[in-house]
C-alpha cells in the first residue's frame, strides 16, 4: 500500500478528487487554489524555453545530414495540417448529429466582454505572424516563452554549431551537461504535480461551479465524445498503420494525461513529454523538432472544439448553415487555426475572427462559451498532448529514427 501511495499516478488521481471536493465545499478557496496551480505551471514554464533550446541544438549539432532537419520539419508540418483537418471535420460532423445548441435559450452577451470580443474579431494578420517568427531580441523571446521564435533561433544555432566540426565538441559536451541539469530540475518540479493538479481542479470547480454545466452539458459532452472518437478512431488508425500500440502509448504517458487533466494545461508536461518520447524510442533531433512545433501547430483537441463551437453557436442563434457554408468555415478554420499558433487565447481569437469572416452572426455571440470553456479545456489539452506524442513517433518512424527495442522495453515496463 505504501509503495502504491508513493506512485505519482495515484497521487495525482487523489489530488484531483480532493480538488473537486475542495471546490464544491470550499469555493472561497478558489483564488488560493488558482495561485497554487499557477505557481506549479510557472515552475514548468521556466524550464520549457531552455529545455527546447538545448534539446534542439544538441539534436541538430549531432545530426550528420543537415538536409534531414528540413525534411523532418516539412513532414511534421504536412502531418499536422492533415490530421488537424480531420479533427475539424469530425467536430463538425458530431455537432451536426448531436445538435448541442438546438432548443437552448441564451441572453445577450455581457457588455463587459465587448472589448475582448472586438479584439478577437479583428482576425489574424499572416504577414505579422511570419515576421513574428524571427525574434528581434532572443533574450526577450526566452523571457516571454515564445516557442516558435526559440525554435527558429535554436535551429540556426544548431546549424552554426554543427559547422564547427571538432572545434565545437567542447560546447556540445557543455550543452549536454546543462541539458541533464535541466531535466533533473524537471524531475524535482514534477514531484509537485499532485499539488498543482489539486489547485487547478479546486479553482475550476470553486470558481465556475457545477451548476453551469447543466444548461451547457450537451455541448461539453459533444466535445468529450468527439475527442474520444478522434483519439481511438483517427489516432488509433494512425498508430495501427505505423505499427505501434495506442493503448501501450496511453499507459506510458498516463501520468502526463492526469497532470493535464488537473491543470488544464498541456504545457505543464511539455518538458517531461520530450524526455519520455526519447525514452519511448524517438531520436533526440526528431523529438526536439516535432514536440515543440506540435505545441503550436498540431492542436487536434483545439480544432475539435473550434468546429463544434461554431456549429453550436449557429444552432443556438438559429442560423441556418448550408453544407457549402460549413465547408467554407472548415477551410477558414484550417488556415486561421494555424495562423494563431502560439498566441495567448488563440482559440477565442480564431473563433471570433472566423465569425467575422463568415458574417453569419455577431461575433459577440461567442461570449456564451466563456463560462464553460474551462470545463472543455481538459479534453482539448489532453487530445493535443496525445496527438503530439503520436506525431513524434510517426515522423521518427518515417525517418528510421525510432528504436523498436527501446519501445518494447519501456512499454512492457509501463504495462
Amino acid at each position: 500500500m505504501k509503495k502504491l501511495a508513493s506512485h505519482l499516478t495515484v497521487q495525482v488521481i487523489a489530488a484531483i478528487m480532493l480538488g473537486v471536493l475542495a471546490g464544491l465545499f470550499f469555493p472561497r478557496l478558489a483564488p488560493v487554489a488558482k495561485m497554487i496551480s499557477q505557481t506549479f505551471i510557472n515552475m514548468i514554464n521556466m524550464l520549457i524555453a531552455p529545455i527546447i533550446f538545448f534539446t534542439l541544438v544538441l539534436g541538430i549539432a549531432r545530426m550528420d545530414n543537415m538536409k534531414k532537419v528540413g525534411r523532418v520539419g516539412g513532414k511534421a508540418l504536412l502531418y499536422f495540417e492533415i490530421v488537424t483537418t480531420f479533427a475539424l471535420a469530425i467536430g463538425m460532423i458530431v455537432a451536426n448529429l448531436l445538435k448541442p445548441g438546438v432548443g437552448m435559450t441564451i441572453g445577450a452577451a455581457p457588455a463587459s466582454l465587448a472589448p475582448a470580443i472586438a479584439q478577437g474579431a479583428k482576425g489574424f494578420d499572416w504577414l505579422e505572424f511570419v515576421a513574428h517568427i524571427v525574434p528581434h531580441n532572443i533574450f526577450e523571446s526566452f523571457s516571454n516563452g515564445e516557442i516558435v521564435q526559440i525554435l527558429f533561433f535554436a535551429i540556426l544555432f544548431g546549424f552554426g554549431l554543427s559547422r564547427m566540426g571538432a572545434a565545437g565538441l567542447p560546447l556540445v559536451n557543455t550543452f549536454e551537461r546543462i541539458s541533464n541539469v535541466l531535466f533533473n530540475m524537471m524531475k524535482i518540479v514534477m514531484k509537485l504535480a499532485p499539488i498543482g493538479a489539486f489547485g487547478g481542479m479546486a479553482f475550476t470547480i470553486g470558481n465556475f461551479g457545477i451548476g453551469i454545466l447543466l444548461p451547457m452539458g450537451k455541448t461539453i459532452l459533444a466535445v468529450y465524445i468527439t475527442c474520444l472518437l478522434f483519439v481511438f478512431g483517427v489516432l488509433g488508425l494512425i498508430c495501427y498503420f505505423n505499427r505501434f500500440s495506442l493503448l501501450k502509448y496511453l499507459r506510458y504517458i498516463r501520468e502526463e494525461i492526469l497532470i493535464v487533466l488537473g491543470t488544464s494545461s498541456s504545457e505543464s508536461v511539455l518538458p517531461s513529454m520530450m524526455q519520455k518520447m526519447e525514452k519511448f524510442g524517438c531520436s533526440k533531433p526528431v523529438v526536439g523538432l516535432v514536440i515543440p512545433t506540435g505545441y503550436s501547430f498540431n492542436l487536434d483537441g483545439t480544432s475539435i472544439y473550434l468546429s463544434i463551437a461554431l456549429i453550436f453557436l449557429a444552432q443556438v442563434f438559429k442560423v441556418e448553415m448550408t453544407v457549402w457554408q460549413q465547408l467554407t468555415a472548415l477551410g477558414i478554420l484550417m488556415i486561421t487555426s494555424k495562423g494563431a499558433a502560439g498566441v495567448t487565447g488563440s482559440g477565442f481569437i480564431v473563433l471570433s475572427s472566423t465569425l467575422s469572416v463568415l458574417k453569419i452572426m455577431p461575433v459577440e455571440n461567442v461570449a456564451i462559451l466563456l463560462g464553460v470553456d474551462r470545463f472543455m479545456s481538459e479534453a482539448r489539452s489532453i487530445t493535443n498532448l496525445i496527438g503530439n506524442g503520436i506525431a513524434t513517433v510517426v515522423i521518427a518512424k518515417s525517418e528510421k529514427e525510432f528504436d523498436e527495442v527501446q519501445y518494447r522495453a519501456v512499454t512492457d515496463v509501463a504495462g
